[in-house]
This record gives C-alpha cells, sequence and structure tokens, in this order.
C-alpha cells in the first residue's frame, strides 16, 4: 500500500516537472496575488469566488504567500507545510517525495486495537516526530496496537495541544516536516502498529486564522459554537475543504484511521450530513485497508454508528465512551463538581452499566444539564466504545492537570486500569499511564499579547469556585514551565515502580490478546449483565459464542464476598481468594457458556 497524493479543491498542488496549480476561494475579495520569490503574480477569479493560478519552474519547497487588495499578506489556508509559524509562508510540498519504507502494510482489524493516545509535543524531550519513531518498539513491545496522535495541524505558537489548528492540512512546523510524520507512521507500521490521528473540524483557533478575512461565506455568524461562528457546511466550497482534509490526510499519509472531535457541535442540516458525506467517501475511496473511524460525542447517540452483520461499519466505527471515564473517575475519587454531579448517586451502578451496556445515560435526564441525554446502546457490538479512565481531556481540563493515580491513589488506579484492559469494549491508554506517570498533564497554549492575557484570565475564572480548586493558582497556560511540566518523565520506566507498572500492563494485554480478542470477532451486541454491586464494588459479565467473561473489582475499605464468576481465572491481583480484598480484581472466562 503506497501513498498517493491528493488533488485537494484549495491550495498548492503540485502537478509535475515545476508546474503548480494555486487555488483559493476568497469571496470577500475583488483580486488577489500571489507572492513567490520571482515576484507577485495576479491570481485569475473565476466564478463563485475562487482564484487560480497555474505557475510553471516551482520546485519542491518554493515559500508563497497570497496578497490581498489592501495589502494584507495570508497563508495558503490548505498550506501542506508552513515555512515556520502559522501567520508566514506556506511551502510548496511535492506529495510523492517520501519513499514508503512498508508499502505492503494492510492494517490490523478492529477488535485487536489497544489505542495509546499522545500528544507529540510532551511525549519526548524533544517533542518531535522523529523523536516519537524511536519510541515506536517500546509501545510494539508493550502490547499497544494503535497509537492515536493528538491533532497535529498547523495552529497558533510552537505549544499546544493542537485543538486550536488553523491550516487543517499541514502538520505542525514544531514538530517537523509532512515527510518526518509520514517516517513515524511508516515506521509503526514496520512495527505492526496502527497509527489513528485527532482531527478537529468544528472550529478554527484564534490565531492565524484569515478565513474570515478571504471568505466571510465560511462561517454562519448567526450561530454559534463555544469557539466561534459555526462553520457554513451547507457552501460547497466549504463542505469541500471540510470533507477533503480527512481523506487527504488517509490518503496522502497513509494513517489507518481518524479520530473526530467533538462532532456534537457540527451543525449541519445538508442531505446526507457533513460527517455522513465523509464517512460514506472514506469507505468508498480507501477500500486497500481497514480504516478506523472514531468520534467523540457527548449525546450519547449511536445513529453514526450502524454495523452490519458481519461486523462491518458502514460509516464510523466506534465512539468515546466519556460515561464510562465519569463514572469511573466518580467511583475512585468522589468528585461530584460539574458534570461528575451525573453520576454522583451511587456511581458503582453507572460504571456498572456502562461497562455492560456501552452508555451510562440512555435517555434519563442528566443532573447537571436538567435534560434527557442519550439513546438505548445495549444492541451495539462491544467494540463500538472506545473506554479510558483518563486523556487529554479530561486530565488537562482540571486546573492542576492531576492524573488519576494522583487522585485516587496508585492501588485503586490499578484496579481500574486492570478492568479497563479486559472489558470488550476498546481500551484506550493515556501515554504515561502504562508505566504509572505522575506528571500532570496542563493545558498550555504559546499565544502572546492580547491574546495570551484573554486565555490566562479565562482560565482563572473557569475554575473560580470548582471543587478541589478554591485558592489555587491556575497555572499560566502560555509559561513554558507549564508545558515544561506536562512532558512525560521517562526516567519513571527505569525505577522499580514504574518496571512494575510496566510488567503488570505488558502481562496484562497479552492475556487480552489471547483471550479476550477473539471473542470480539462475532460479537453483535453487548450482552452484558450486571451481576451485583455495592459502594466500591463492581462485578459484571459478559456472554458470547464462545463463553462468558466475568469480571469483578473492589476498591472499597472493606472485603467483598466474591459472586459465582465461572470458569478459568485470567488474572486475580494482587492474588486469587474466596473473597475479593480491598483494591483488588478478578477475570474470569468459561468457554463454551455463552448464548
Amino acid at each position: 500500500m503506497a501513498s498517493k497524493s491528493f488533488c485537494k479543491s484549495w491550495g498548492a498542488e503540485y502537478l509535475a516537472n515545476g508546474r503548480v496549480r494555486f487555488r483559493l476561494w476568497a469571496t470577500g475579495q475583488q483580486q488577489i496575488s500571489l507572492r513567490l520569490p520571482v515576484g507577485e503574480l495576479p491570481m485569475q477569479r473565476l466564478d463563485d469566488g475562487w482564484f487560480e493560478l497555474t505557475v510553471d519552474n516551482v520546485v519542491p519547497g518554493t515559500a508563497y504567500q497570497f496578497v490581498l487588495a489592501d495589502g494584507m499578506v495570508v497563508p495558503d489556508p490548505a498550506s501542506r507545510a508552513q515555512a515556520s509559524d502559522v501567520n508566514g509562508p506556506s511551502l510548496v510540498v511535492d506529495p510523492d517525495h517520501y519513499v514508503w519504507q512498508h508499502p505492503q502494510w494492510q492494517g490490523r482489524p478492529w477488535q485487536e486495537s489497544v489505542v495509546y493516545e499522545l500528544h507529540i509535543g510532551t511525549f519526548t524531550p524533544q517533542g518531535t516526530f522523529r523523536a516519537a519513531m524511536e519510541k515506536l518498539p517500546y509501545l510494539a513491545q508493550l502490547g499497544i496496537t494503535m497509537i492515536e496522535v493528538m491533532p497535529v495541524s498547523q495552529f497558533g505558537g510552537n505549544r499546544g495541544w493542537g485543538y486550536d489548528g488553523v491550516l487543517l492540512y499541514a502538520p505542525h512546523s514544531a514538530y517537523g516536516t509532512p515527510d518526518d510524520f509520514k517516517a513515524f507512521i511508516d515506521a509503526a507500521h514496520g512495527y505492526g502498529l496502527l497509527v489513528v490521528l485527532d482531527i478537529v473540524l468544528n472550529h478554527f483557533g484564534p490565531e492565524g486564522n484569515y478565513l474570515p478575512a478571504l471568505s466571510p461565506d465560511f462561517f454562519h455568524a448567526e450561530r454559534q459554537t463555544p469557539w466561534g461562528p459555526g462553520i457554513a457546511y451547507d457552501i460547497d466550497a466549504v463542505r469541500r475543504y471540510i470533507v477533503e482534509a480527512p481523506l487527504y490526510w488517509l490518503t496522502e499519509y497513509n494513517l489507518d484511521g481518524l479520530r473526530f472531535d467533538a462532532i456534537d457541535q457540527i451543525e449541519d442540516s445538508t442531505e446526507p450530513p457533513v460527517l455522513v458525506e465523509i464517512a460514506r467517501r472514506i469507505r468508498e475511496e480507501i477500500t486497500d485497508r481497514p480504516v478506523h473511524l472514531t468520534t467523540e460525542d457527548s449525546r450519547n447517540i449511536i445513529a453514526l454508528h450502524p454495523h452490519e452483520p458481519d461486523g462491518r461499519a458502514p460509516l464510523f466505527t466506534a465512539e468515546w465512551n466519556d460515561d464510562l471515564h465519569n463514572a469511573a473517575h466518580v467511583f475512585a475519587t468522589g468528585e461530584t463538581h460539574a458534570y461528575y454531579q451525573d453520576f454522583a448517586d451511587k456511581p458503582e451502578v453507572w460504571l456498572a452499566r456502562a461497562l455492560t451496556e456501552g452508555f451510562a445515560f440512555q435517555g434519563e435526564i442528566a443532573p447537571s444539564t436538567g435534560e434527557p441525554r442519550g439513546v438505548d446502546s445495549r444492541n451495539q457490538p462491544p467494540v463500538a466504545f472506545v473506554d479510558f479512565i483518563q486523556n487529554h481531556d479530561q486530565t488537562g481540563n482540571r486546573a492542576q492537570g492531576e492524573r488519576l493515580i494522583t487522585l485516587a491513589g496508585e492501588e485503586r488506579t490499578r484496579v481500574l486500569l486492570g478492568a479497563l484492559l479486559f472489558s470488550p469494549h476498546i481500551p484506550l491508554l493515556f501515554m504515561g499511564e502504562e508505566y504509572g506517570e505522575t506528571n500532570p498533564f496542563l493545558f498550555f497554549t504559546d499565544f502572546h499579547g492580547d491574546l495570551a492575557r484573554a486565555v490566562r484570565e479565562g482560565r482563572a475564572r473557569e475554575f473560580q469556585g470548582h471543587a478541589g480548586h478554591e485558592g489555587e493558582a491556575v497555572p499560566d497556560p502560555n509559561a513554558p514551565e507549564t508545558f515544561s511540566r506536562s512532558q512525560l518523565d521517562w526516567a519513571k520506566t527505569q525505577q522499580e515502580s514504574g518496571q512494575r507498572w510496566l510488567t503488570q500492563t505488558r502481562d496484562w494485554l497479552t492475556l487480552r490478546q489471547k483471550y479476550v480478542v477473539p471473542l470480539l470477532t462475532h460479537a453483535q451486541r453487548q450482552n452484558g449483565e450486571v451481576i451485583a454491586t455495592a459502594p466500591g464494588f463492581v462485578a459484571v459479565r459478559w456472554r458470547f459464542s464462545q463463553g462468558t467473561l466475568s469480571l469483578a473489582l473492589n476498591i472499597g475499605k472493606a472485603a467483598q464476598p466474591l459472586p459465582d464468576l465461572p470458569g478459568k481465572t485470567l488474572v486475580a491481583w494482587p492474588r486469587g481468594q474466596d473473597e475479593l480484598a480491598a483494591n483488588a480484581f478478578i477475570v474470569r472466562l468459561a468457554l463454551g457458556e455463552g448464548m
């Protein structure tokens, strides 16, 4: 599977032999010039607001910008690469320049997925694609099968989470070049690792977004998202920009899938809706390997995740299961502020329901909003849910960025990790979780001037009066030390505690692949059942055609009687017993006991 270049409607397309077509949609402009090192060239104005110009003798790496009638100079909104920051020149890229070392890569089936979410900038001290490549053998040996890279589209400044991207087609220049990102993906494939990318199609960041000046029609000012005016997905040129971005990343970078951020903020009344069009086009146009598409959606809906009897997903593959995280968090920490209040009443019951049925809220009134949320998810296959006990969002959106191990303690966190890895849902680990990382993951940016002040003050206001944060100084997102504190401490992997965590994580993932994954291939619905719950205690089981998988966990202060869990014990931590001690869990598998 060698990659091929993707022909975009927008931007600079390297045709051949130094011939490049430049194309831009700018309904707010009457004339635009293309600035190249040889000078400025007027672009031809076409119908419907398009400007176009084809130029000969342009070599890859050539810097270019667009010059507006009032003298404003802007980058290409569909830039494939930036010379430096988001406001500077874009670069002409030959997408076929990189020579793939593993062109025969055919991907891996979804049910094998063990997802590892990482942020390129804080994953290594260097914070680059090339440096991250050096950790790939470690991840493969650990038992990870899928790397999920947080957004890399070019954003303002050097430091940031990536969810404020403004140039949706350009890898962030501080992380490396397009070829560097391709080399990372290529090397991962060589170790048998899938790579998926988190992309943001619901808004643009506050710095470097020149689309309002180019085409005010790109946004619907009357519809607001939490981050500004809503994108006009119903306009053809806008829709092309949005729909082609996922196809571009999958095609040109040989990615194995995408995670679509906060799709509940993508409001589109066209038919088919833009998200459906994106999924359909991906399924129709990329047929040489499995493509895994996941979504984040606070509505708890399943309409975008239908599954065929043979397990195929004609649209999106799975959804991030925030309900399981939230229930597990309240269960382990007792925190009930903000949206955690939804799970304050008997969190063990909510956790058991999320484990056995998918969503915890399936139409019930959520106390945090006073509105019903969710739909019945029991008929979804277990692999339609991506579960986690921590991730970038739930950790980084705390004032101090504490990880679960800091909040709940090592013993409780280990029990919940075990439950996560043996559940039939798809597990996701947040970088460092596998060795017990205690460094925080804070919210960080690299803005300046008024924008930096607005972000800093807004962040401080956000946590005023929040439980657990009274009187605390919220770290300045723009301070370099906020970023550096969020970097992984790889020295911990060589320490005794880190080694214990790694050994257990590796052992549990080995058992998962051997015993749990084979159950998932033909699992068409949850078939989960709650055996028992009590404060700090959950016992559940799932029935499959091949057998029954059972799990019990106890993070309470007292031992709990162990229910009848038939079959072979896969793991009993910290040891086998007739009752389940405090901070312990047990997993059993009875083959031939399914429905």
